[in-house]
């Protein structure tokens, strides 16, 4: 159950960075994806980030059945990107139910 709402959760973050035209054709170097920085912020944008490293590595994680993360916080990182740029809330508000779904999982099954 939690692997096939968390599969959802993804297409619709694809989805929408596409729709807002946050997807991008071109990868980030190596050097940008070795970074180590949370988020990589030191390397790459946000959008970035979700779809070379947050998606890939969520996609392989439910694929396998492996644990999910419980403390992912990855909405405020959203509000604090893209707080001030009000057509993209719809990406906030679905990272912070992200966020939500996993921490209550986490909560059930402790």
């Amino acid at each position: 159950m939690i692997f096939d709402l968390s599969k959802s959760f993804l297409v619709k973050l694809e989805k929408l960075l596409k729709q807002h035209h946050l997807w991008s054709q071109q990868p980030p170097s190596e050097v940008a994806m070795a970074s180590t920085a949370p988020f990589a912020c030191d390397s790459m944008n946000f959008e970035e980030w979700l779809q070379f490293i947050f998606i890939p590595k969520m996609t392989l994680l439910i694929e396998h059945k492996q644990p999910l993360p419980v403390n992912m916080a990855i909405a405020p990182m959203a509000k604090h990107v893209w707080l001030s740029i009000p057509e993209r809330n719809d990406l906030i508000v679905l990272l912070t139910q992200f966020d939500q779904l996993l921490a209550q999982n986490h909560r059930v099954n402790v």
